[in-house]
């Protein structure tokens, strides 16, 4: 019985061992692993430790893992270890050098980044959150990380007491870039954060040119949000509850009531514009996507949960499988207009491994001169006129909200309370 029980601690450990590494083999036959230093950290930490309470199918799993909710809205999790391996290799860090982390969660990503930079460098993680913070300070405990420093602290305020920083990086989304990540970083350095552009976010790596910070990597993402002083109010309109949820997210307020939108979305009057657009998954997504968000302050996300029963928003253009099935479409609303980015019909052509589909334009609401369906159809044809911009033509800088920016014909300009952010392609 004795020997028996010896077994079976050993047998848990071989398969933590065993899914720890597939998930990390997995990472790297995507691509995802650009370099030997990030994949050495990936398998010398295990991810188990920082989500006790998670069954281990799940932790080494490709996939973000909510960790805390307030009023059903994720506050804290850990980040898909894809997404992480991204940021990672943005971040560009070195053996030797100083980083504050914004977003402590788990405690999994300062453990990466105290491995990255060694015994010489430094780390130092922050949360809003007072038991956030005290797991993330045992899980780091635990993993033989207690040298990292946590600290219960707002992120709009950085972490003065232990700057400058080579490297600054926040696990969380935000639409602002705060003065203190300014001053606490080093004039070397490089800010990395999810930022938010209306509708999209994408996770851009800055460094300080003269007087603004210039990207110098762009790539798409998905994060909680920033709570604190930097945190924004957020634009959602629920139209429909779970289990089948419907929410609409927009760019600004808008006057139009949740009753009012269902039922311009239930009426079978709407109208329909042809579009000679058509692309993948792929491109909407970090593609028009980013465009419409970037180009029209009355851009919007229809997200819906589970089973989409109203036909007239089927089918949507973006698709994702998991527990509940999730499915999302772009589009354009006012006061008195929705219009909806849909499928025309799938094709059997195949492009990178995906599907391609035509677009169409379904314009709801009270305005006959359907407004709002006619200007997104303009925003098609000069995406297409652009030659698709996609994320990886992305060109953004950040100024200080006070300097006087001259914006060229070609930019975009999205102003913040702190930053003016020029965008262009």
């Amino acid at each position: 019985m004795e020997a028996m029980n010896e077994k079976k601690p050993l047998a848990n450990k071989q398969k933590i061992r065993s899914l720890h590494q597939q998930l990390v083999d997995q990472m790297k036959s995507g691509g995802h692993l650009a370099s030997r230093s990030i994949e050495a950290v990936f398998r010398a930490v295990p991810r188990h430790l920082f989500l006790p309470d998670t069954p281990l199918e799940e932790v080494y799993s490709d996939q973000a893992i909510a960790t805390k909710s307030l009023q059903e809205r994720i506050v804290s999790s850990s980040s898909q270890p894809t997404m992480m391996a991204i940021m990672l290799q943005q971040l560009d860090l070195r053996p030797g050098q100083r980083v504050l982390e914004i977003g402590a969660g788990t405690g999994y990503n300062a453990a990466l980044l105290a491995r990255l930079v060694g015994k010489r460098g430094q780390v130092v993680t922050i949360d809003i959150d007072e038991d956030i913070v005290a797991n993330a300070r045992a899980h780091l405990q635990a993993a033989g990380y207690g040298h990292v420093q946590v600290h219960c602290a707002d992120g709009f305020a950085g972490y003065a007491d232990a700057a400058p920083y080579d490297r600054i990086i926040l696990t969380v989304n935000a639409a602002d870039i705060a003065p203190a990540w300014r001053e606490q970083l080093k004039p070397d350095g490089r800010l990395l954060l999810p930022l938010s552009l209306r509708d999209a976010q994408v996770s851009v790596a800055f460094k300080p040119v003269e007087d603004h910070l210039e990207s110098v990597s762009v790539s798409y993402c998905r994060f909680v949000t920033l709570r604190g002083a930097l945190a924004e109010e957020t634009h959602t309109i629920e139209l429909q509850p779970p289990p089948d949820a419907l929410v609409l997210h927009t760019s600004t307020t808008i006057s139009a009531e949740a009753a009012m939108i269902t039922a311009w979305l239930a009426d079978n009057s709407y109208a329909e514009l042809s579009t000679s657009v058509a692309l993948t998954q792929q491109e909407v997504l970090r593609g028009l996507g980013l465009w419409l968000s970037v180009h029209e302050p009355n851009s919007c996300l229809l997200v819906a949960q589970g089973t989409v029963a109203n036909l007239n928003i089927r089918p949507m253009l973006l698709h994702s499988a998991g527990k509940t099935p999730g499915h999302m479409t772009l589009g354009l609303i006012d006061e008195k207009s929705l219009c909806l980015l849909l499928k025309e019909g799938e094709t059997t052509e195949i492009a990178d491994q995906q599907q391609i589909f035509s677009l169409k334009i379904r314009s709801f609401g009270t305005d006959p001169q359907h407004t709002l369906a006619h200007q997104l159809q303009r925003q098609l044809a000069a995406w297409q006129e652009a030659e698709r911009p996609d994320i990886a033509r992305l060109h953004i800088k950040a100024y200080p909200t006070r300097a006087q920016y001259q914006q060229a014909e070609q930019e975009q300009v999205v102003s913040k309370q702190w930053t003016q952010f020029v965008i262009n392609w």
